[in-house]
């Protein structure tokens, strides 16, 4: 493991002995990577090092995975325990499945305790003893003395294990427990399928389907290829084992192997995963393993890891700044996971098997994910993937056009091809949007017009799972009231009023596709509906208060509290959430008062670490001025931009990035706080850029604001299938820790006035140079603000 959090000092020198061991005109940026930052208190998607970008195989160890409820909570693997129960393969929002864990000894077929580890088959490690890094883990199981190494392809978990000399040298495959995010087992099937081979699947009722897609369940399904015939083997239930036992199914079950090894007897199994088959599963080991070695894929899995990084390469002098850079981008690029087989096939909603469309050469043209929703996304994940991987962005948005084909609706949030939407929105029309106006077109418009639109319109027969459930009275009313609805599975919400703010922003969104289309009259209604947030202004208060249906304001408003009309925050954060129109937000608030509030919303923040100080807890600081931790507030400190004060976004951007983010277990995103699927991590690799779009892309013609660039250069490789130009390269001058302040700012050599820039600029390619000062220039960037709805006719 790499100890960051020992001194900076030590870090320096890792980084730079780890540089001197690739050859001199080599890029590593692995080795800035430090997965174990943010790993205290994550969620169950968060730790897993032996995966790719992208990746179906996520392995990871668990320290506290066994037997969780199953909901979002955190837990999986948490920096700060001593012992491991084992190695899991599927980690995504709502799914988890498969672990293997080595042992000697005695035969135990539970984990046990944190607590208690002499309880289960869970063992102890030397903390010292571990490693991680951007695809490869290893880990030395000190009760057992045996070595644990993980790697993994696209689709193909790898596990080398080394063991002492034992007569008792045992393999516990656990697949009918609650996993992480899993939910309810159902049934869980395994069975030996050869000498060396195993079989099964997983069935599993996550939370979330309970409400979204209650008639739905996950599927896994795996093929398990070992090097060495077990002596000996069998099946269990709990603690109940039946030895000689060829097959198991049911639930809360499982499979054993006994071997006899010699010292340092090396076992490999290399494990094939599918969410639509067990032939799959097992054609997607074959691919995935032909010729390849344990150490082969290892090695693939760093040079892949590489190129991905590597679209993006940062030169400075400050090696913390570099691997909070390159850790955010790897979370970014690991936080979404394929659904799709190496044959193109996929998991339908309807339960069946889905085809992508092949190419010439046979391969399917594109992939499909599981994903979480892309709630507040688009001040982060959305605009980084636009802009280095735009090949990911439209793979990604074509696989729910496949499911809105299917279904009639597009999801938020997809789980082996059933819903799971987090938060009961749906941003997917906005983001179809910002992806055609960022040039990323190489999909059905039409399609996409047509879903985006009735994202933003339809009510009529709407599942539950798409979202936006009270999209009716937002349509007909022109807000949505305060009130509780109550969830199949008895959670209650009352967001009506957050809601509003968000339906009205995606509806800004699409209304500029509809007019880059030229549907004039959908324009006119879906702007119309844009400017709904205005329905739940109090002019009294100057805050955005919920509304009964009645039309009157909630009695007893607390503007600070957190929950009432508002998801994950409060009416101080969300008053704010009016993207689309910042000018017109400004007009009723008046300057004075936007520049008043937002400024004491800073200053007090900064004494918390913009969210809730030391406080380790998801949801913490929902009840402050601002919450960095949670996505409602990520475009607050860019808003200086629109109010005549750009020196201080740049002043708080690069204090944010300073200080709410750190490079440690517990101080990485926050303390403990939800870094989410890597949206903070990306938001620090924008900020560290220097470009920020408030609007998510959501205009016609998109805009990055500037900010307080990080690194001396840095030199972003652009997909010319999309964009006009080969890179993008931002330079400072004159840039340290005191000097923060843009002085003046250039564009292959010709000046920039304004405080943004047109993207479409910036994807043309050229030198964007940034003159940096300790002291704010006030003259600069103050003439015309960035582009407003009210603003921009």
């Amino acid at each position: 493991m790499k100890v960051f959090k020992l001194c900076f000092l030590f870090l320096f020198l890792f980084a730079s002995a780890s540089q001197a061991q690739v050859t001199k005109n080599e890029f590593d940026p692995s080795v800035y990577v430090d997965p174990q930052i943010g790993s205290v208190h994550g969620r169950w998607f968060f730790y897993t090092p032996a995966s790719l970008p992208f990746g179906m195989a996520k392995l990871a160890p668990h320290t506290n995975g066994y037997g969780s409820h199953g909901g979002w909570e955190p837990c999986g693997y948490d920096d700060r325990h001593r012992s491991i129960e084992g190695f899991g393969h599927f980690h995504e929002f709502q799914i988890g499945g498969l672990v293997t864990m080595p042992i000697t000894g005695a035969l135990q077929t539970i984990p046990g305790s944190l607590n208690a580890p002499d309880s289960g088959y869970r063992s102890r490690f030397d903390k010292k003893s571990e490693h991680a890094e951007p695809g490869y883990y290893s880990v030395y199981l000190e009760d057992y003395g045996v070595k644990a190494e993980l790697t993994a392809t696209e689709r193909v978990g790898y596990h080398r294990y080394t063991f002492p000399e034992s007569k008792t040298s045992r393999i516990i495959f656990d697949i009918g427990h609650r996993l992480g995010e899993s939910g309810e087992v159902k049934e869980a099937i395994i069975r030996l399928s050869g000498s060396k081979e195993l079989e099964g699947s997983i069935e599993t009722y996550p939370e979330y389907l309970k409400f979204c897609d209650p008639e739905k369940k996950v599927k896994m399904y795996f093929v398990i290829q070992l090097n060495k015939t077990a002596q000996s083997y069998g099946t269990f239930k709990d603690t109940l084992v039946y030895l000689n036992q060829k097959e198991s199914v049911g639930v809360g079950n499982g499979m054993f192997l006994n071997f006899a090894t010699r010292k340092d007897e090396v076992i490999e199994m290399q494990v094939g995963l599918s969410f639509t088959s067990i032939k799959n599963a097992r054609e997607n080991l074959k691919a995935e393993t032909a010729g390849q070695s344990f150490n082969t894929v290892r090695k693939a899995a760093h040079e892949k890891w590489n190129a991905m990084l590597g679209r993006i390469k940062v030169e400075g002098r400050d090696s913390v700044d570099k691997v909070k850079f390159y850790t955010g981008l790897y979370h970014a690029l690991l936080g979404r996971g394929l659904a799709s087989d190496v044959n193109g096939q996929y998991p339908r909603h309807d339960g069946k098997i889905g085809q992508i469309p092949l190419g010439k050469n046979g391969k399917p043209t594109y992939n499909h994910y599981n994903t979480d929703g892309i709630w507040g996304a688009f001040w982060n994940l959305s605009q980084l993937w636009a802009l280095a991987y735009p090949d990911f962005q439209s793979e990604y948005m074509q696989s729910n056009l496949d499911f809105a084909e299917e279904t009639g609706w597009m999801h938020d949030g997809v789980a082996a091809g059933a819903h799971t939407n987090g938060v009961q929105t749906n941003y997917f029309g906005l983001m179809l949007a910002a992806t055609y106006n960022s040039g990323i077109r190489d999909f059905d418009v039409k399609q996409a017009y047509a879903a985006a639109y009735k994202n933003e319109t339809g009510y009529a027969n709407r599942p539950f799972g798409s979202g936006k459930y009270d999209l009716h009275y937002f349509v007909n009313n022109g807000y949505i009231p305060s009130k509780d609805t109550t969830l199949a599975n008895g959670w209650v919400f009352n967001f009506g009023t957050s809601h509003t703010l968000e339906f009205a922003f995606s509806s800004y969104a699409v209304a500029q596709f509809a007019n880059a289309l030229g549907k004039q009259d959908d324009y006119n209604l879906l702007m119309k509906q844009a400017a709904y947030w205005k329905n739940i202004f109090d002019p009294e208060t100057k805050y955005i208060r919920p509304r009964y249906e009645n039309g009157e304001f909630i009695e007893k408003f607390d503007p600070m509290q957190a929950w009432r009309g508002f998801q994950e925050g409060n009416a101080v954060q969300y008053t704010w959430y009016v993207p689309q129109d910042i000018a017109g937000l400004m007009n009723l608030l008046g300057k004075d008062l936007f520049n008043e509030r937002l400024e004491n919303t800073f200053n007090e923040s900064r004494k918390s670490t913009f969210g809730g100080g030391q406080e380790i807890n998801s949801f913490s600081g929902l009840e402050k001025l601002y919450n960095h931790g949670n996505q409602p507030c990520l475009h607050h400190s860019w808003l200086f931009n629109y109010s005549g004060k750009p020196w201080l976004t740049q002043q708080w951007t690069r204090t944010i990035a300073n200080e709410f983010y750190g490079a440690e277990p517990l101080h990485g995103y926050g303390f403990g706080q939800d870094e989410d699927q890597g949206q903070l991590g990306a938001w620090y690799v924008m900020a560290a850029l220097g470009l920020f779009d408030v609007q998510g892309h959501a205009a016609m013609n998109p805009t990055f604001q500037f900010g307080s660039p990080l690194f001396d250069k840095v030199t972003i490789q652009l997909d010319q299938k999309y964009y006009g130009g080969k890179s993008l390269v931002i330079e400072t001058r004159n840039n340290s820790k005191q000097n923060m302040y843009i002085q003046s700012v250039s564009f292959n050599n010709k000046k920039i006035d304004n405080c943004w820039i047109d993207r479409k600029l910036l994807t043309n390619g050229g030198v964007l140079i940034f003159d940096m000062g300790p002291r704010p220039n006030t003259n600069w960037g103050i003439g015309a603000p960035p582009p407003s709805m009210s603003t921009d006719k």
